[in-house]
């Protein structure tokens, strides 16, 4: 792993769109129709962890595209209220994607996204990204845009390419067993940390259990990367550089929204190192962000250093927490 200098950013090379969420007693039978019982247009992909990211101090800056009309707007709007920074103008052939997901009785989540200009990279953009990066800065990449006919090999290239003081974080996300392997390898050879749940993981190593998974996809990329693989209630399998792979418990709580957890782990962790933390407390720091997130209703609901130290309460890490120098937001 590259040393850090301070206050690293944390630039998301991905995807912010629009989540149209909609309520429903339960799918449909194919043709049929059902009555939501609410729905609800927010930011959404990305943005959940670039505001994990930035709620707890880190500099946050969105390096994906943002079309001209409804969805953009919004996008727009999101990302400036939650004081994150963009780099690439507004593409104007075109408005931002979306995604409708539908949320049954129980609580499970149905998909479909339907993407815009965010899914039309240029090499010409990806050029400018590179240009704007900094020593110490970490980037964040998501499968999503790998999985994409143009962004993919375009992002596969970036992140090659990547200079070496740059921190590169993975989520390969849940259409990882779409991506072709000549645009997954390169990224998993360049990879500092790889971030997936116990699915994707699954998916990558053919391991069910998750500290099995973790070891493999540790072995599986290069010298020096780590690995954590998300468990949901049970926290998460952290394997870091050189170490074998552990159990980082999570914190029992109940759960009334996990959209976003994921993003909110991912963001939060990236912070924590970026704050000076090691490994294992910035794991166990983004396992509370995760199971703070839960807790409540909405697309983005990561806490803060104070809310994550009172949520931590008598925990030994929120006295390391409270400690850290005070950031500007």
């Amino acid at each position: 792993m590259n040393p850090r200098p301070p206050n690293p950013r944390l630039v998301l090379a991905g995807n912010v769109i629009v989540d149209l969420v909609i309520e429903i007693p339960a799918l449909p039978e194919r043709g049929g129709d059902v009555i939501g019982s609410h729905a609800s247009r927010t930011a959404g992909g990305g943005f959940n962890t670039l505001v994990a990211a930035r709620r707890l101090g880190t500099d946050a800056v969105y390096a994906g595209l943002h079309g001209t009309g409804p969805h953009g707007d919004l996008v727009r709007e999101a990302l400036a209220s939650e004081s994150v920074r963009t780099v690439l103008p507004v593409r104007e052939d075109g408005d931002t994607g979306f995604c409708v997901a539908l949320v049954d009785a129980g609580g499970e989540r149905t998909f479909v996204t339907s993407f815009g200009v965010d899914a039309r990279l240029t090499a010409a953009e990806l050029a400018v990204v590179t240009g704007r990066l900094r020593d110490g800065d970490m980037v964040q990449l998501s499968g999503y845009g790998l999985v994409m006919p143009v962004n993919g090999p375009l992002l596969s290239r970036f992140t090659a390419g990547l200079p070496a003081g740059v921190t590169v974080c993975f989520d390969p996300g849940p259409l990882v067993a779409d991506i072709p392997g000549e645009i997954l390898g390169p990224v998993l050879a360049r990879a500092d940390w790889l971030s997936c749940n116990a699915r994707e993981g699954r998916l990558l190593t053919g391991h069910e259990d998750p500290r099995r998974s973790a070891a493999a996809l540790r072995e599986r990329l290069a010298s020096g990367a780590g690995v954590l693989v998300r468990a949901d209630k049970d926290g998460c399998w952290l394997a870091a550089p050189g170490a074998e792979a552990v159990h980082v418990p999570g914190f029992p709580v109940e759960a009334v929204d996990s959209n976003g957890a994921g993003d909110a782990h991912v963001g939060a962790f990236l912070a924590l190192l970026g704050l000076g933390l090691d490994p294992l407390s910035a794991a166990r720091g983004a396992n509370a962000s995760a199971a703070c997130a839960v807790t409540r209703r909405g697309p983005a609901t990561a806490p803060g250093i104070a809310e994550l130290v009172e949520f931590l309460g008598s925990d030994p890490l929120a006295e390391r927490l409270a400690a850290l120098p005070a950031r500007s937001m």
